[in-house]
């Protein structure tokens, strides 16, 4: 269990992936997930038999200990080492549990086609990106949702108004052409799904794909701010929700009810109430509506009395008070017990 009282502590997040044949990747979950519980890293890894996906945090020391195990442990043979892998800092903790999932896809396409192991566009370092984007009929293409796009964006880049990664394939079907779009650069939040996206673009004929190595997090990371083509926050699939610059937190939070990144203007909205709803969930029923003000009531409860509402460490208190309880009712008992037995044997001597 990691202590997240201590305001001193600073954890570290790691996001990795790699494409990687690996046929035994269901013999590998229970490893991998005793290793982070061991560690008390928390997070979510993805594993198919096409390789290896997710971020984690933990104490620096853990997250460390995970990628040179993973690198280098015996288990794996080799086979992650050379993953992409980033990394970045929190104040808080940004995940609540450790979820190691077995999946058909570590990035979910459903096209058989794309395959990063056999064929792939070209890598574009972050110092490199800003010149590529700006050549001539470059088109400029954000494989990323709605929702993310909606926050920030590369100047120029065409949105996909895609719900899920799966319709990417029929927006190219419907919208780009390989005779007509030769060039073709993509971005994505860490690097991964611009990778089976190029892959799944090459196998239908287009010639010339590019895209960004290690997504838009490593270029905020690299690239200084004053030269950015970068506009807005880049979403983040843990509680930070947003980074900006430097991997910097940004100021976007979750809708607690249908889960929508908020902007800063969304939460200034008559129509927003925090924990309850916002302008993507406002028609909700009125019984759903009073189930979230109900679980944000706890949650303010919760913080009042110091306590975790969520994840590990509330099921770990949740254990902790149960336990306490019990053991105060069974020495309850016990003292009832001990006063019967002496008011008997009272009874017996004035007997």
């Amino acid at each position: 269990m990691i202590d997240t009282t201590n305001g001193s502590v600073m954890f570290k997040v790691v996001a990795l992936y790699k494409f990687v044949s690996l046929p035994d990747f269901e013999a590998l979950q229970p490893e991998i997930a005793a290793f982070c519980d061991t560690h008390g890293i928390r997070g979510t890894l993805l594993l198919a038999a096409e390789g290896i996906n997710g971020t984690v945090a933990g104490t620096s020391e853990s997250i460390d200990a995970l990628v040179a195990w993973l690198e280098d442990g015996n288990l794996f043979g080799g086979r992650f080492r050379r993953a992409e892998v980033k990394y970045s800092k929190a104040k808080d903790i940004p995940f609540y549990r450790m979820k190691v999932r077995l999946k058909s896809e570590i990035v979910t396409l459903r096209a058989p086609d794309a395959d990063p192991t056999k064929l792939v566009g070209t890598y574009v370092a972050p110092e490199d990106w800003n010149d590529l984007i700006a050549s001539e009929n470059m088109v400029l293409l954000d494989t990323r949702n709605d929702y993310e796009v909606a926050l920030g964006t590369f100047e120029g880049a065409l949105d996909p108004h895609t719900k899920t990664f799966t319709q990417f394939k029929d927006y190219v079907a419907q919208n780009l052409d390989p005779e007509r779009n030769k060039k073709i650069a993509m971005f994505c939040t860490g690097g991964i799904r611009c990778e089976k996206a190029s892959s799944y673009m090459l196998s239908q004929g287009f010639e010339e794909v590019y895209h960004l190595k290690g997504g838009i997090l490593r270029y905020l990371e690299d690239v200084p701010e004053q030269d950015s083509k970068w506009n807005g926050e880049c979403f983040v699939f843990d509680e930070r929700v947003t980074v900006s610059h430097g991997l910097e937190i940004g100021e976007a939070e979750l809708c607690r009810s249908c889960r929508h990144p908020l902007s800063a203007e969304d939460r200034q909205r008559s129509d927003y109430s925090e924990g309850v709803q916002c302008r993507h969930c406002v028609d909700m029923s009125a019984d759903r509506r009073d189930r979230a003000a109900e679980r944000q009531r706890q949650i303010e409860l919760a913080k009042q009395r110091g306590q975790a509402h969520i994840g590990d460490d509330a099921t770990s208190a949740a254990r902790a008070r149960a336990k306490a309880k019990k053991a105060q009712r069974d020495a309850d008992r016990r003292r009832n017990l001990q006063a019967e037995k002496a008011v008997g044997k009272g009874v017996e001597a004035s007997g």
